[in-house]
């Protein structure tokens, strides 16, 4: 568990639009991202047969579609509290220092990875 420090607002921002479409889809799970110009962009999973992305994909891909060329934070909510692989490289091929804050389905802090190394 980590510290329960608040939250700066900028990083409350993006923690809020992951739970919000985390609750606005009833998907997996939500997730928002903020790029390094200071706009955020939220997602949710995608399931179809044609395509599946986990939420921070789906905010990832949202925000390079939308001409972002880095990210400084994300956020992620799931009931799971868990974030894969391939979402964490999602996030690290924009954002390598980028902290990921987990939120469980509530929109409460349970972690945040930090880039390794």
């Amino acid at each position: 568990m980590p510290e329960t420090a608040p939250l700066d607002p900028e990083d409350a921002k993006i923690a809020t639009l992951a739970r919000s479409a985390l609750a606005r889809t009833g998907a997996a799970e939500g997730a928002a991202v903020r790029d390094t110009d200071g706009r955020t962009y939220s997602g949710a999973t995608v399931s179809l047969d044609s395509l599946a992305l986990t939420a921070l994909q789906a905010a990832i891909a949202a925000a390079v579609a939308s001409g972002a060329t880095g990210v400084e934070a994300a956020a992620v909510a799931s009931e799971s509290g868990e974030v894969d692989a391939p979402s964490l490289a999602a996030v690290r091929e924009l954002g390598p220092a980028a902290p990921v804050l987990v939120l469980d389905q509530r929109g409460e802090l349970s972690d945040v990875l930090h880039p390794a190394g």
